[in-house]
């Protein structure tokens, strides 16, 4: 577990470890944003229970690599498990694995190893006790509703000091190979919607924020906003400079 932002902690799961999840500190315990995957759940009560325990999830969005761990750990500790009311349906069902196009992603190995992987990440299906709308607070950060990668999905945003929880609104890895590299939107073969994804970049980016921390991989601190409105407009991979 490392401590990234002011009540703001970083468990990594996964090979390579490129599964982020964040625990925030909270009145009487731990909220943990985003599940990872469901080999993750001892880790992360193990590093929450040095701060009260996990006592309520957040799912950035209900992806079977982003909920993995939900199930266990509310099982375990009686904690809620709250996500945007656009993101319920698939979150109490096949995780949003039924707008998957794996005929879309660029890599021909991929296509075949990423719906077994994404089995082999998920916790299943969830109920979800609380909705979560735009504006809401969560731990001290204000909900932002990002949808494209997902419909529900939402990052947590903290105006004191700038920075975005974003869960896979950003990617700064390739998902194919868990190289870290270049910040990128999510490919299109895991999109509900490349377009509105790309749009939802364009409303972070207005919040002009200082750090971003994502869903996997590292964050991105340098020239935040400006990367974010660039992607937004011109969507892919943002080229070198």
């Amino acid at each position: 577990m490392e401590q990234v932002a002011d009540r703001v902690w970083l468990v990594r799961g996964g090979i390579p470890r490129t599964m982020n999840v964040y625990l925030i500190e909270d009145e009487g315990g731990m909220t943990m944003f985003d599940a990872g995957i469901s080999d993750m759940p001892k880790r992360l009560m193990s590093a929450a229970d040095k701060h009260g325990g996990i006592k309520r999830i957040v799912l950035g969005h209900s992806h079977p690599d982003h909920r993995g761990a939900a199930g266990k750990v509310a099982e375990s500790t009686g904690a809620k498990i709250h996500c945007h009311r656009s993101e319920v349906d698939d979150a109490e069902s096949d995780g949003g694995m039924h707008y998957f196009r794996f005929s879309r992603l660029p890599l021909r190995p991929g296509r075949f190893a990423m719906p077994l992987l994404l089995k082999i990440w998920d916790g299943g299906p969830l109920k979800i006790d609380e909705v979560l709308d735009e504006g809401d607070e969560v731990a001290g950060f204000q909900v932002v509703h990002v949808p494209g990668h997902a419909p529900g999905m939402i990052a947590l945003y903290r105006e004191s000091d700038g920075i975005v929880l974003s869960s896979d609104a950003v990617y700064t890895v390739d998902p194919l190979t868990g190289i870290p590299g270049r910040p990128r939107v999510p490919l299109d073969g895991f999109n509900l919607d490349t377009e509105v994804a790309k749009a939802s970049l364009l409303k972070l980016s207005a919040l002009s924020p200082k750090t971003l921390f994502p869903g996997h991989a590292k964050p991105l601190s340098e020239d935040t906003t400006a990367v974010l409105e660039e992607l937004g407009h011109k969507g892919g991979i943002l080229p070198h400079k």
